[in-house]
């Protein structure tokens, strides 16, 4: 089954845009949908080919697929899980009505096998069991914490300005952190063999690590002392909020209340769930993963933004 020409949706946002320039670089021909006919402008790929895509009309969506040969795709946090389970069916519609021959997924999180009573979580299960539904052949790439966390604004100037990392994280919860680079590279991997077709790939690191083992490895690669700060959920929530909103208040079913439960769910476990093994993984999808200490040698840390 060969496939040459891939859609993508988000490919103008972070973890998009690693995945648009592996899929070029492994050769596929790669058309971004999208809602705006500016989305591109600001992207490194201002003149890749798009289409208009809207995940609210499964119509629209079938149009945007049609000719293409698989969907690439993550998708915005939806905190309703109603609305999001819309945009998995719709999506699902538009992958049947298009004759797609492949659809990966990257959930953007950890997903458990169960619901959780999070929203956002349990919404991004609706969407995986849609996709599923389908029959077309479907690899669900799962994903535990982004390196990319550290740079973003509400993490990167404490660490540059302070020395302090400050992540909501329990002091003894383990991370298998993962580059948003190495997650593009499971996901065009993901197109290039059936092995992990139908099949929900955790992904992570090739590290699993506590909070003060990488305020060390940020030590070693900024070259002065940085120490962690494992704070609340609720304190990195109302932090995230004031950053954006200038209001510390957490408004329900925003992002930043979506992601302070996620992170009292992660803390709140016996064995954290964000250690993925990546020789298990390697079974499924070979990827060479990036050390934190390599990732972090390729960033300016001088300045905090």
């Amino acid at each position: 089954m060969a496939i040459n020409r891939v859609i993508v949706l988000g490919a103008p946002a972070d973890q998009g845009i690693p995945l648009v320039q592996s899929l070029q670089a492994g050769g596929y021909i790669v058309t971004a949908g999208v809602r705006r006919a500016d989305a591109l402008a600001a992207s490194p790929f201002p003149d890749l080919p798009y289409v208009t895509a809207d995940i609210t009309d499964p119509v629209v969506l079938a149009q945007a697929f049609a000719g293409q040969d698989a969907l690439a795709m993550h998708l915005p946090f939806e905190f309703d899980r109603g609305i999001a389970a819309s945009y998995g069916r719709n999506i699902a519609q538009a992958a049947k009505a298009a004759g797609l021959k492949k659809i990966v997924f990257n959930t953007s999180c950890f997903i458990a096998d169960h619901d959780l009573d999070l929203t956002a979580h349990d919404g991004r299960r609706d969407i995986e069991q849609s996709l599923l539904e389908t029959g077309i052949p479907c690899v669900l790439i799962e994903p535990v914490v982004f390196m990319n966390n550290m740079i973003r604004v509400w993490s990167k100037p404490s660490i540059v300005n302070r020395g302090v990392f400050a992540y909501s994280a329990a002091p003894d919860l383990k991370v298998s952190w993962i580059c948003l680079d190495d997650v593009a590279a499971y996901m065009v991997a993901a197109l290039g063999t059936d092995a992990a077709d139908g099949k929900h790939v955790a992904v992570g690191g090739p590290e699993a690590l506590v909070g003060d083992e990488v305020a060390a490895r940020l030590t070693a690669v900024l070259g002065k002392p940085v120490r962690f700060q494992s704070i609340t959920p609720d304190e990195f929530a109302a932090r995230m909020s004031e950053l954006v909103t200038g209001s510390r208040a957490v408004a329900p079913l925003s992002i930043y209340e979506g992601m302070a439960k996620f992170y009292r769910y992660y803390n709140d476990q016996a064995v954290s769930p964000l250690v993925v093994d990546p020789d298990e993984t390697r079974k499924l999808l070979d990827v060479k993963l990036t050390p934190m200490h390599e990732w972090l040698q390729q960033w300016d840390w001088s300045q905090p933004y």
